[in-house]
């Protein structure tokens, strides 16, 4: 006979947040490692290339969309904990400047698609600007969803929902934030910064 545990200790074996948004979080984990291996192989093969064609990439703007992306995500974090001492007016101030930060980070990008477009670079430029294009569009869409996802939450934030006994669906939202903001932290060093 298996020993008694606390509903807290079962809880805490696992994942917060909805299981089917964990699957789905592995599902997307499993494309954006796809997509680094396919960079990784095919910079390996035209290291000369790879290395010219970064040095256009403006990497303060990448640092700053770092930034952006982890701030929000220790807002998201710092939500949760509100919600989980029923501080529910400050969760939803935090999920708000989340969602600022993560328009922030869009605002970035925006411009950095912008100046690429305006020097006539797109997918057809060469194959450093294809898988960067690729790469960081597909991760761009991700945090549009996460945007969609946060304020959903914070609506629901504001209007009581969440509490200390129920947070799921809080719980869920940050956790598919988390999953875009680590796969940036993967995506800015690989491709901005690491060179042969």
């Amino acid at each position: 006979m298996l020993p008694r545990t606390s509903p807290r200790a079962r809880a805490a074996l696992h994942p917060p947040g909805d299981l089917a948004v964990w699957v789905f979080i592995l599902a997307e984990l499993l494309a954006f490692g796809v997509f680094f291996t396919s960079y990784a192989v095919t910079r390996a093969r035209h290291v000369a290339l790879f290395d010219a064609a970064q040095l256009g990439l403006d990497r303060r703007a990448g640092a700053l969309n770092t930034v952006l992306l982890v701030t929000g995500s220790w807002a998201v974090a710092r939500a949760v904990a509100a919600v989980k001492r029923d501080r529910v007016i400050a969760a939803a101030r935090w999920l708000a400047f989340a969602i600022l930060a993560g328009a922030g980070f869009i605002v970035v990008k925006c411009g950095e698609y912008a100046a690429k477009l305006a020097a006539g670079i797109d997918l057809t430029t060469n194959t450093f600007y294809m898988l960067y294009l690729s790469l960081t569009f597909f991760h761009f869409m991700h945090v549009i969803l996460g945007l969609v996802i946060l304020a959903a939450v914070w609506w629901k934030t504001r209007a009581g929902a969440y509490s200390a006994q129920d947070h799921h669906g809080l719980e869920t939202g940050a956790s598919y934030w988390h999953m875009v903001d680590l796969v940036w932290l993967v995506l800015f060093p690989l491709v901005y910064v690491l060179r042969a």
